[in-house]
């Protein structure tokens, strides 16, 4: 197993040498200013040192550095960091400068350097430098220290960047949150990309020169491990980086130094074979030397690259900053990729494996980009066998990541693994992984099924015997059949277009195999004797319906992306070509198939929707109306053969799309369609006519009313997409369902598609309304629509279930038609025809929601036991999606103003209840109405709420007291504490709703308040509970003001000292949370204490608009005019962000309700409020 060894902070070791005795410069650079100097003691000494600095940082013409246009002129840069900023076109000319500079005088160079670095920490301070030899060993360790200086507001940081001692200063306002590696903006984001190519640059140019003087080295190391040893996060972020990258630019060294001493010990080695025995050579002696020379840098790298690790790396991979650990995990994958003769054992791979575990996303991305670096090369795999065993559960867990990025960059690397390590995933991994081809997340389901792809449906080094037939499509069909094999085995996961979608990218070529496909439908078990069952053909035809579905569309299906997809011109190009190779072969193949298999159903209503994507031109210009009548033909057959209503809407909708006016074949289709609806309606007309005939009224066997029932449901499905209101179908259907109203004895199977021709008919003619429409036509039209909606509104309390939720639909549905329809533009007929539900309308739809989708929730929770549910759990879920299509009708209609908005409060009461099985549709409802209208929807949460409050203390009034234990309780306040969250993170964008929550639940909870000035107890008190999860959704203004709003019933001091108060002295709390005068919540004499709002300055606070003012918020309600309200806000605007500063300028206009002046204006008086 691999152990986490105990990290040290180790240095390098240090080499003194004579460049110590030399006097060095105090360099000192804050915003460009001069070089200061501590040590030098004469004037003439600092000016020389400033005019060498001068000179390294103005270099001759030749070599000029980089320059940019800013407010049209040139700027020149004159600072590496101002270099590194503006770009690297001139890096390499830039670095060379520097190295000239240092080899002139290396500590002026080196401090250049090192200001460099601080202000790559975006520190706009001062670097002071003292030699490390002046001092005493005590006074060093003294000074290596960072602290803060509270009167001078500055901050310190020294440290040893041997052989100094640099001392940082620099301002505390410069905080964590902005330097250069995480500002925004393109100017920055090239920014760290330029800092990283310096340091490379800088160390391939040092490389055969001064990089082994011993002292640059130390140095940049020293600095960099003092700076990553920092608190502040620039210094260790920006230290960090650079370090990582040093060690990576050291490393392409090393390399390069070992290929030097390998060449230089073969050419030792030839030249020792040809010289004589004891011959000396000048040549041998110079290969000696050189080979050693190679051997002392590769110890100096070696060195280097060992204080680098030790020292900044072991610090801070668990460095509390994502950013820092990412950084340290990036580098190492790339080191054990570019060197991984020194650093792929489990010594290092270690590292990655523990940052699996990380729980930030961008840590854990960078693992997985290392790691597939390395499995991609087989030669690294054989040395990984002890890291594969310990992390690769982890690897396989982590496509079920919560971060989608993550997610896919495992699934990546598990294809690496699975194709480049021998049996490292067992089946079982395999299974799972097969598994999430079916995800939502389009890119995860692509690696997945390139995974699926490769490890199963692919021939590429699979030595499964090749299938006995081979043939002209041997290989596409055992392809087709190992992927028909792995869907019916799926048994979680049915959705075969997101199977085909996953796998398209992949194995797009097999599965455009039309040709193999419907060769192996069509085979017959006479023939050759592998004709297919009936489970792989009902398989192959979802398949085939899912392809061409992919191929003509060329976007992912419902639920995998949120928006189609924009295809370029290439994938339109092969769009078109696709659609067109489907088109010519389905027209002469799609016949025969519909022939085979007509008596299924299933398969049947697949077959049906391929003509939908058709290229219909291609009949015409390919002369192919042949197939056309074959295709009719069937079409026709199927018709009357079924009439399950899958196969019949299917039918009507292929019948739609060919029957398109703008194409040459609209009469041929057209001609076919009437004829069917010919036929469909004489036979109607002649079952209906003879039923009519009868004494009795309407009775007949149960032959005829099936054959009734298939009728209808055929014309129903036609009716829905094509318009027959020259067949005069409405006022048959109106016929059957008066009788039934007056009756009741019309079969249950009749009235549901009565009821759907019915709705389809008048729907049709509410479209053709125009301009020139007659009143006459209009009145007659507004007379069959309140009937049929009086009919509807008596079929919600039949006695079956089908009828009357279909009753329900198509109310819902009509009347968010009518309510919103414009009769094309004609004024006079949207006046005639608009239709809104009465008052008593409205309460019969919402007593169906309560009784049909709430009440019935509980009841079944309660009836059914756990056996039953275990069997009926299809029904269930049968039964749930009702539900769900019940509720989502009915909120449609709340959300689009057409009942009243506060008959939500009746469906928000069940948020919490049935959060699981509705709590979508109802979030979706609140979030609609509170876009349609603010207030209104506010008021509504707290009618909801108040409602629930006063059930409860019904119910408790038996027995003494309200429980604020109670599950009831507890339900509200969760209740509240969801609403509250609707209202997100931006309090600007709720203020005024929020606002409005606790003023109306104040005055509810001081309701009948009996006594002077409210000092009984009142009997709603406990509500105060309830609005104060809203509590934390106040601004800081706005919590004073509800607070001085709950002072006027509260005015004077109250004995506090039984629970009975409590929810006052809660709410009080929630309205003081995070201020000063939380302290005084409750004075020592358990009243209530007069609260302050006058605030102790702590140390360096700024206040924008001055101090806040000193007397307390309850003689600031007595004594203080109507405007002070606007007054205590401007004062409390000054200390809000910068951004609310304007809106809480004007809170009273805002907040009119919560000033004195505005409740005088609606004649809420403090009297009012309190009597």
């Amino acid at each position: 197993m691999i152990a986490e060894p105990n990290t040290a902070n180790n240095l390098p070791s240090q080499k003194e040498n004579a460049a110590h005795d030399e006097t060095v410069p105090e360099s000192a650079v804050q915003n460009g200013s001069c070089v200061r100097n501590g040590n030098l003691k004469t004037p003439r000494e600092k000016q020389k040192v400033r005019q060498q600095c001068e000179n390294i940082r103005r270099s001759s013409a030749s070599s000029k550095r980089v320059s940019r246009l800013q407010n049209g002129q040139v700027v020149e840069a004159v600072t590496l960091f101002e270099v590194v900023s503006m770009g690297k076109q001139a890096m390499q000319a830039v670095v060379d400068d520097w190295v000239e500079a240092y080899k002139q005088d290396r500590n002026v160079a080196l401090l250049d350097l090192i200001n460099f670095f601080i202000q790559c920490s975006g520190c706009q301070g001062m670097v002071t430098a003292e030699m490390f030899q002046s001092l005493h060993k005590k006074d060093v360790m003294q000074k290596m220290t960072e602290n803060f200086d509270e009167e001078s507001g500055l901050q310190y940081k020294k440290f040893i960047a041997y052989p100094w001692i640099l001392t940082v200063t620099w301002p505390v306002d410069v905080g964590n949150e902005d330097y250069p590696l995480i500002r925004t903006g393109p100017y920055w984001k090239k920014f760290k990309a330029n800092f990283c190519e310096f340091i490379a640059v800088l160390v391939q140019q040092c490389q055969c020169s001064i990089l082994y003087d011993s002292y640059l080295m130390d140095t940049i190391i020293s600095l960099l491990t003092g700076l990553a040893d920092s608190m502040v996060r620039a210094f260790r972020h920006t230290s960090t980086l650079a370090a990582m990258k040093l060690l990576t630019a050291v490393l392409s060294v090393r390399l390069n130094l070992d290929v030097n001493k390998h060449n230089a010990q073969r050419l030792y080695e030839v030249e020792k074979k040809r010289i004589s025995g004891k011959r000396t050579s000048y040549r041998l002696d110079q290969l000696e030397r050189k080979r050693k020379e190679y051997e002392h840098k590769l110890l100096e790298i070696q060195n280097m690259m060992n204080a680098i690790f030790k020292g900044t790396f072991l610090n801070r991979y668990r460095d509390v900053i994502p950013e820092v650990r990412a950084t340290c995990i990036e580098e190492i994958g790339r080191w054990i990729e570019t060197h991984p003769d020194a650093f792929l054992n489990d010594s290092y791979l270690k590292y990655i494996g523990w940052m699996l575990y990380d729980k930030q996303a961008e840590v854990r991305l960078k693992c997985l980009l290392g790691l597939q670096g390395i499995y991609s090369r087989k030669e690294f795999v054989s040395r990984m066998d002890l890291f594969t065993i310990r992390f690769k559960d982890r690897i396989v867990s982590m496509p079920l990541d919560k971060d989608h990025e993550v997610a896919v960059q495992a699934m990546k690397l598990l294809m690496l693994m699975s194709q480049n390590c021998e049996d490292v995933l067992s089946a079982e991994d395999c299974e799972t992984l097969y598994q999430f081809v079916y995800t939502t997340h389009r890119p995860l389901a692509v690696a997945a099924g390139e995974f699926l792809y490769k490890r199963l449906l692919s021939h590429e080094g699979d030595e499964e015997v090749q299938p006995k037939g081979g043939g002209k499509f041997g290989a596409s069909t055992d392809q087709l059949k190992r992927l028909i094999r792995f869907f019916l085995d799926s048994k979680l996961h049915k959705h075969v277009a997101y199977l085909i979608d996953s796998l398209w990218d992949w194995a797009g070529k097999f599965l455009k195999d039309w040709e193999c496909m419907t060769t192996l439908l069509l085979k017959n078990a006479e023939e050759d004797g592998e004709e297919l069952n009936d489970a792989y053909q009902s398989a192959l035809i979802e398949i085939i319906l899912a392809t061409v579905r992919e191929a003509a569309e060329g976007h992912p299906p419902v639920g995998r992306g949120a928006a189609k997809k924009i295809l370029s011109v290439k994938e339109k190009k092969i769009q078109l070509e696709d659609c067109t190779k489907i088109t010519e072969h389905f027209i002469m193949v799609l016949p025969r198939l519909l022939a085979k298999y007509s008596t299924d159903a299933q398969k049947v209503a697949n077959l049906l929707q391929i003509p939908q994507y058709y290229d219909l031109d291609v009949y015409s210009t390919g002369h192919l109306e042949k197939h056309l009548d074959a295709l009719l033909r069937e079409m026709k057959d199927i018709v009357a053969k079924h009439s399950d209503m899958s196969v019949l809407e299917v039918s009507s909708r292929t019948y739609y799309v060919l029957c398109s006016e703008e194409i040459a074949i609209y009469s041929q289709v057209n001609r076919a369609l009437s004829q069917l609806i010919d036929e469909l309606m004489g036979q109607l007309n002649q079952l209906l006519d003879g039923f009519w005939q009868k004494a009795e009224g309407f009775c007949t066997d149960a032959g005829e009313i099936s054959w009734m029932q298939s009728l209808l449901r055929r014309v129903a499905a036609f009716h829905n997409a094509h318009d027959l209101t020259k067949w005069n179908l409405c006022d048959k259907t109106l016929r059957l369902l008066v009788f039934e109203m007056e009756h009741g004895s019309l079969p249950v199977l009749i009235i549901v598609p009565a009821l759907q021709c019915t709705y389809f008919s008048l729907l049709w003619q509410v479209v053709a309304v125009s301009e020139n429409s007659p009143k006459e036509t209009l009145f007659a039209l507004g007379r069959e629509m309140r009937r049929f909606s009086q009919i509807c509104m008596h079929f919600l309390h039949h006695k079956d279930k089908d009828v009357k939720e279909k009753a329900f639909l198509i109310l819902c549905d009509w009347l968010l038609i009518l309510s919103h329809q414009d009769a094309n533009n004609n004024e006079e007929a949207v006046g005639l025809l608009d239709y809104l539900p009465s008052t008593s309308l409205q309460e019969k739809l919402l007593l169906f929601i309560q009784e049909n989708v709430f009440m019935g929730e509980e009841e079944e929770s309660k009836d059914l036991t756990e056996e039953e549910e275990r069997k009926d759990e299809s029904c269930q879920l049968d039964n749930l999606r009702e539900k769900r299509s019940l509720l989502a009708a009915y909120c449609k209609l709340i959300a689009y103003n057409v009942v009243e908005m506060t008959a939500a409060a009746e469906i928000y009461k069940y948020y919490v209840k049935t959060y699981n099985d509705f709590g979508d549709i109802i979030k979706e409802t609140l979030s609609k109405t509170r876009h349609n209208n603010k207030i209104q929807s506010t008021k509504t949460l707290i009618i909801c709420l108040q409602q629930l409050f006063q059930a409860h203390a019904e119910s408790h009034d038996s027995s003494g007291g309200l429980d604020f234990f109670s599950a009831s309780f507890a339900n509200m306040k969760e209740l509240a504490r969801r609403f509250s969250l609707t209202f997100g993170w931006d309090p600007v964008k709720s203020r005024e709703s929020v606002a409005m929550i606790h003023k109306e639940g104040i005055e509810f909870a001081f309701q009948g308040a009996n006594g002077v000035h409210g000092k009984c107890l009142p009997p709603n008190l406990s509500f105060l509970l309830i609005i104060s999860e809203f509590s934390n959704k106040l601004l800081k203004p706005d919590k004073r003001l509800v607070y001085a709003y709950l002072q006027r019933y509260v005015a004077e001091p109250l004995p506090c000292r039984g629970d009975e108060w409590q929810p006052l002295i809660s709410y009080r709390n929630s309205l003081l949370a995070n201020e000063d005068e939380e302290s005084s919540v409750l004075g020592s004499s358990g009243e209530w204490s007069p609260v302050s709002t006058s605030k102790t300055p702590s140390f360096k606070r700024k206040l924008s608009n001055g101090s806040l003012p000193e007397t307390s918020r309850t003689e600031a309600t007595r004594k203080a005019p109507e405007p002070q309200c606007a007054s205590q806000l401007a004062s409390a605007a000054g200390k809000s962000r910068k951004r609310l500063k304007s809106q809480e300028m004007h809170l009273q206009e805002r907040l009119p309700f919560l000033c004195p002046g505005g409740l005088r204006g609606r004649d809420w008086t403090v009297k009012t409020l309190r009597g």
